[in-house]
């Protein structure tokens, strides 16, 4: 990766001091001017301090880039609408690994080299049986995926470009074996193995339904819904998960344990978790008769009550992945001809009011991409302990994509956040016999 170059500084001086330092200020290709602190402590002393790190730049990218003000999400510079109406996982997948757009050679390549890894190590399959039946999916992934390393020893020489290919390989056409082979474990079904004629979405969705007895019915519309879900969790920027991915390789740790981490902050309910959130939200309100109580609770400021799948962290306008969510939503209800499901009845009718009450209105709190993918997958029939599982499938080519894109920067460094220490000052121990 090109090193950045600043354009211009600015002048930060201390309240009741004279003491002052220029930072360097460094634009990116989109976006605010970032101020380089790097040298702040040695110009003045002092760190920053930013919870969250939500004004903080931690690394240099050229694979996501979020606009929340405007709405805006491209990858690699292209639009998420563009590339969910007419792009492919698979070849979202090439775009952020690689940089461009594959052309038709390129495009067949890399679809034949997922084909070639999506199989996992049979003796893999005992992993499984260590779990208790009723285990979470996710801490069975996490556990799973983080074992990898042990079966490809080769993995940890992360400086060798095409151990970096082939892991990137692994990871992206593994985790959806992995992933459906936990849902069928949970319901004790047995696992079925992925197919090389079947798209990437497709043999998901064959490996998660099918059963030996029966012939597996394909469903262009389903397909096609998974594999826009998929494109619309490939990547975003420096979340949570992303960050921790990033965290973890900054220290030259292999691929596979990297994304175990990130799997494991995922699991969160306030990140991967929010589409289930949903869910719980709509069987607590239970019936839309119960739909105005529960929004005068939302309204309430000394109620807790929280409006779930409503409003974004990072955009502050509308979530352009719900857009593209909504109508693939009212897609996958028309094909599985779903009326009076009372659960996705309230959602549709939370939805109406969401978007039509002025207190909503003047808030932003339109549906987000959590809100509608939620709905589509309870109507495509996955148990919501499945929905984190299955954004951790797609987001794995984010993270692999922004590990590798880690590794070959040489500007970067491992992780170390500072802190403002609030605990007891340097003191001298008391033997017990002295103590009061």
């Amino acid at each position: 990766m090109s090193g950045t170059s600043a354009v211009g500084s600015i002048t930060v001086t201390l309240d009741g001091s004279d003491n002052s330092a220029k930072l360097p200020l460094i634009p990116g290709s989109i976006g605010p001017q970032v101020a380089d602190i790097r040298k702040l402590y040695d110009n003045l002393g002092v760190f920053t301090y930013d919870p969250g790190f939500g004004n903080t730049a931690s690394c240099e990218s050229k694979i996501t880039y979020i606009d929340g003000d405007h709405g805006l999400l491209l990858h690699r510079g292209y639009p998420i609408e563009q590339l969910a109406e007419k792009s492919s996982f698979l070849e979202v997948a090439y775009l952020l690994l690689r940089g461009e757009l594959p052309n038709a050679k390129e495009k067949i390549e890399f679809e034949l080299g997922v084909l070639r890894h999506n199989m996992v190590h049979e003796q893999l399959r005992s992993f499984y049986n260590g779990f208790r039946r009723d285990a979470h999916p996710m801490a069975v992934i996490c556990g799973v995926v983080g074992a990898m390393s042990a079966f490809y020893p080769d993995s940890v020489d992360i400086n060798n470009p095409e151990v970096r290919r082939i892991s990137a390989f692994r990871l992206i056409a593994k985790l959806p074996t992995i992933a459906a082979w936990a849902y069928k474990y949970s319901i004790g079904q047995p696992f079925m193995y992925p197919r090389n004629d079947l798209g990437y979405a497709e043999n998901f969705l064959y490996m998660m339904g099918a059963v030996p007895p029966e012939p597996y019915q394909h469903n262009e519309v389903l397909s096609q819904a998974m594999d826009r879900i998929l494109i619309l969790h490939a990547d975003h920027e420096q979340n949570a998960s992303t960050s921790t991915v990033r965290l973890a390789g900054s220290t030259g740790a292999n691929p596979f344990a990297c994304v175990a981490a990130g799997i494991a902050s995922l699991w969160g309910p306030a990140h991967g978790g929010a589409n289930e959130a949903v869910l719980k939200m709509l069987a607590e309100i239970g019936h839309v008769s119960n739909i105005k109580g529960f929004i005068e609770k939302v309204k309430d400021k000394n109620s807790n009550v929280r409006l779930m799948g409503f409003g974004h962290r990072v955009y502050k306008n509308y979530d352009p992945r719900a857009k593209i969510m909504e109508k693939t939503c009212h897609e996958v209800l028309d094909v599985l001809g779903i009326k009076g499901d009372p659960l996705l009845d309230l959602a549709m009718e939370l939805e109406n009011i969401a978007l039509n009450d002025e207190y909503f209105v003047q808030r932003k709190l339109y549906p987000n991409v959590d809100f509608y993918s939620g709905i589509i997958l309870k109507a495509m029939g996955f148990p919501t302990s499945m929905f984190t599982v299955l954004f951790a499938v797609a987001r794995t080519v984010g993270w692999v994509s922004q590990w590798k894109e880690q590794v070959e920067d040489s500007s970067q460094r491992i992780g170390r956040p500072r802190q403002i220490y609030t605990g007891a000052k340097q003191r001298d121990y008391v033997p017990l016999s002295e103590r009061g």
